[in-house]
């Protein structure tokens, strides 16, 4: 452990040595750089949280929340809720443009999630999150009633973010849906200027935005994979503000004269999801011992400076759901090899971890994880599977190996948005299926109005999902950016979504 540990610290010294003086960008631009590119601006072909903080900028939602998690008027500026939860009325704002200066109305609204609830949705990972809603009712121009098949006390959480963004009908239908996966319009505070995929995509502002024009002019995202070139960005004066630091790189940054850490507490979530179905992990015993193989503080403080905190289920302690008598499993190596053993695992059984290459941190993890199985007889190893082809051909199809790396941004902070579809049987997370018990408790908390039941419905999912030990959870960690000291307001949210309308540039 402190070996890795060494080698993450000396290469981030190496490749930043001390952050310099940036030289000035384009006056009132804005550069971010982000390891990951959605490669896809439709709204509902994306589940990524790194599409979310790029397209947030782009499009509205009929809600949107703030940097305090709470829900504020967006396209919509008011809404009414029926006391039986199964229609809610949604006043629209008027006058305002979609960015190609198509009107914004009940029709877009309507366009919106009959789009998302029908056929293209349905190909897409975003349908599932909106399946309570029936039907969307034109009242008038600026009028929408939402018929709900069932009530959802998440329902206007979701409507604030990700395939619930507004989108234009006339642009979407002359243009075709290749042209705007790759050409997004929205009603947004910044508009879409170009994008070059795997590179980068520019916005410059919307001076008719709705709730005032931006402080920027422009906004550039850079998608760069490797840690330590984003952070060289940071010191060359390429990029302002560094997303997804690598953890390794704190203290350097920390030390800089130019450059500030900005840290919060966020929804992301890193565990490795264990194989149920025709794998030596199909035994309950052997996904118990392999949790308590594996000390999750240590992690912590190795890899992420300290920057997070071990989880018992697939939620930090901000999200809705989470249980604070809920205890994981003890790190015990003697235990979990008495398991292993009453399991019938040989020693020197052969595993394999499969997982993102891209995340750096990660990557470390991962190797540091072997060696914790290896302390109770195990022979794991590792199998590291690029983005696109893990997400789509490996774990939704069922084609992984006994441990696969499952993170989740749970960015509604509510643990139905993870517990859903990871647990639910037939959902994309959950190749292998999980029990009729946990089918039945999840359905009955998305129909339960009451947030109390709803609550207490989520910590037995949580409960459950413990016993049954579905999962390694290993830690909820705090979501870190790098900031020029030319930066000025950024305020980050919880959520991982960059709101940069107040954000300037110092001359």
């Amino acid at each position: 452990m402190t070996d890795l540990k060494s080698r993450l610290l000396t290469a981030a010294l190496v490749a930043t040595t001390a952050l310099t003086a940036a030289p000035a960008l384009a006056q009132g631009t804005l550069t971010v750089a982000q390891r990951q590119d959605p490669a896809n601006w439709d709204p509902v072909d994306t589940f990524l949280v790194a599409w979310g903080s790029v397209a947030s900028n782009i499009y509205d939602g009929l809600v949107r929340r703030d940097e305090n998690l709470e829900l504020q008027p967006g396209l919509a500026e008011s809404w009414e809720v029926s006391e039986d939860g199964l229609k809610i009325r949604f006043e629209l704002r008027e006058g305002v443009q979609f960015h190609n200066g198509e009107p914004f109305d009940a029709n877009a609204v309507k366009y919106t999630f009959d789009r998302l609830l029908g056929d293209v949705g349905a190909a897409g990972p975003q349908r599932s999150n909106y399946t309570t809603i029936e039907s969307v009712e034109v009242v008038d121009d600026t009028t929408v009633d939402f018929h709900m098949a069932q009530p959802d006390p998440v329902i206007l959480t979701k409507l604030a973010g990700y395939g619930a963004m507004i989108v234009p009908p006339q642009y979407i239908e002359e243009m075709g849906q290749e042209h705007f996966d790759m050409n997004p319009v929205g009603t947004g505070p910044f508009k879409f200027v170009s994008y070059d995929q795997g590179a980068r995509i520019e916005l410059e502002a919307n001076e008719e935005y709705f709730d005032g024009a931006p402080a920027l002019d422009g906004l550039v995202y850079r998608f760069i994979r490797e840690d330590a070139t984003r952070l060289a960005e940071l010191q060359s004066g390429g990029v302002d503000l560094v997303s997804d630091v690598a953890f390794s790189a704190v203290p350097t940054i920390e030390a800089a004269d130019n450059a500030d850490i900005v840290a919060v507490s966020g929804p992301t979530i890193y565990s490795l999801a264990l194989k149920t179905k025709d794998a030596v992990t199909e035994d309950v015993r052997v996904r118990r011992a392999l949790n308590m193989a594996v000390d999750k503080q240590a992690l912590i403080d190795a890899f992420l400076a300290g920057r997070g905190t071990p989880i018992a289920s697939l939620q930090g302690e901000l999200s809705f759901g989470h249980d604070p008598e809920l205890e994981g499993y003890a790190f015990d190596p003697q235990q979990a090899m008495a398991l292993l053993q009453e399991a019938g695992v040989a020693p020197g059984t052969e595993m394999t971890i499969d997982y993102r290459a891209g995340n750096s941190t990660f990557n470390e993890v991962a190797q540091a994880l072997t060696g914790f199985f290896a302390a109770v007889g195990l022979n794991v190893g590792l199998n590291p599977i690029e983005d696109g082809v893990f997400l789509n051909e490996i774990v939704p199809q069922g084609r992984t190996n006994e441990m696969f790396q499952f993170s989740w941004g749970g960015w509604t902070f509510d643990f139905d948005n993870t517990a859903y579809l990871s647990y639910h049987e037939g959902e994309k997370w959950n190749p292998y299926g999980t029990s009729e018990e946990m089918n039945e408790l999840l359905e009955e908390q998305r129909q339960s109005p009451d947030q109390e039941v709803r609550e207490e419905i989520l910590q037995q999912v949580a409960n459950l999902a413990h016993e049954e030990a579905y999962h390694i959870p290993l830690y909820n960690e705090q979501t870190v950016y790098a900031v020029a000291d030319r930066v000025e307001g950024f305020v980050p949210a919880p959520d991982k979504r960059l709101r940069l309308t107040e954000v300037s540039i110092a001359e």
